[in-house]
């Protein structure tokens, strides 16, 4: 089984790994195909098995990422999945070594990534990639840490914006939730399961998508693809949140 990569010339026709068989979530699918073929221009990779799987990684030049962290001349990754009957089988390592070398081509400094200190849904796994030779940079009070591969010991290490440095969001009462299209299920579990799950509970909503990639730059939280704040604390980056039969449970966690 080989690789390939999607590009303005076949997006149209392969599938981009995730909901492609959720019927509910294609205009969220469509959507995040629209995001990765402007992304492109970027410099944005994505790169899946040639097969009907969740196996892919997604990665371009960090000062392009639609994340709040300041790492000049590195490459960022972003969704890095192998799911299923997929792991355990070399894949992780396979395409992290493309990205590695992909980024040494390049001149790059490393490799960076945004990760839970602990587990956190559609986030990479902490503790393959630290076992991979990536290390922490910087954590923050919400849970988020901020690892790095560094070719040199000698160059600036990445970090952190300011602007999520203290883990709250500037609206301090209700439901607030941020998110853009860089997932495939965000657009209709926020606008569509999360409208109708904080309505039940009386609960007030502000919905906030991150348009541009400035926007996403300067974002309360490191998690721009879905991230929820409650009375403007910081609670999770599970977007089965926004199910009714899911949000108590993991708010109450809280």
């Amino acid at each position: 089984m080989g690789y390939i990569a999607l590009a303005k010339n076949n997006i149209g026709s392969e599938h981009i790994c995730c909901a492609f068989s959720d019927k509910k979530c294609s205009e969220s699918y469509d959507l995040k195909k629209q995001w990765l073929a402007r992304e492109f221009d970027n410099g944005y990779v994505f790169r899946r098995l040639d097969e009907r799987a969740k196996v892919f990684i997604e990665y371009g030049p960090a000062e392009k990422a639609w994340v709040p962290v300041t790492a000049p001349n590195y490459i960022m990754l972003g969704c890095f999945w192998v799911s299923g009957k997929y792991k355990k089988c070399g894949h992780g390592k396979a395409l992290l070594q493309e990205a590695i070398e992909a980024a040494k081509s390049h001149g790059m400094n490393g490799l960076v990534t945004v990760v839970g200190t602990k587990k956190f849904h559609f986030m990479s796994d902490t503790k393959w990639l630290l076992k991979q030779g990536f290390e922490v940079c910087e954590s923050i009070s919400s849970g988020f840490s901020l690892i790095s591969l560094d070719f040199s010991k000698t160059i600036k290490r990445p970090f952190f914006r300011d602007s999520v440095k203290d883990g709250e969001c500037p609206v301090k009462k209700g439901l607030v939730a941020y998110y853009s299209n860089r997932c495939p299920y965000s657009e209709y579990h926020v606008k569509e399961s999360l409208v109708e799950t904080a309505d039940k509970r009386h609960l007030p909503l502000k919905v906030i998508k991150f348009k541009t990639m400035e926007e996403a730059q300067s974002a309360p939280t490191p998690a721009t693809i879905f991230s929820l704040f409650l009375d403007g604390k910081f609670v999770t980056t599970d977007i089965s949140v926004c199910m009714d039969n899911r949000f108590d449970k993991i708010v109450g966690k809280q």
